[in-house]
């Protein structure tokens, strides 16, 4: 089931990553935008990389972590690899 947020481009869908915040009309995590950003992506430079998505929706995915950012840490955390499990090789590229 979809549920609205108060992000006009953020919902959850209890079917989708197991009812993590999403782009609306998309699989895309809230998390996957803000870790881009934070790796120094620009906003405008995100739908460029990830080209199913517009500028708007990039921009709401940021604000809502900016409303959220205690719950979408947790899902970064949850989802990060271990670097024990990362080729070193592909750490130093």
């Amino acid at each position: 089931m979809v549920q609205t947020t108060e992000h006009c481009h953020i919902v959850r869908n209890d079917e989708i990553l197991s009812n993590e915040p999403i782009i609306k009309g998309t699989r895309t995590p809230v998390r996957a935008i803000v870790e881009m950003w934070r790796i120094g992506v620009s906003p405008e430079e995100i739908p460029q990389r990830l080209p199913h998505l517009g500028l708007s929706q990039v921009f709401d995915a940021l604000s809502y972590y900016l409303d959220h950012q205690a719950e979408i840490n947790e899902y970064i955390e949850q989802n990060r690899i271990p670097d024990e499990l990362i080729d070193p090789r592909v750490q130093n590229l």
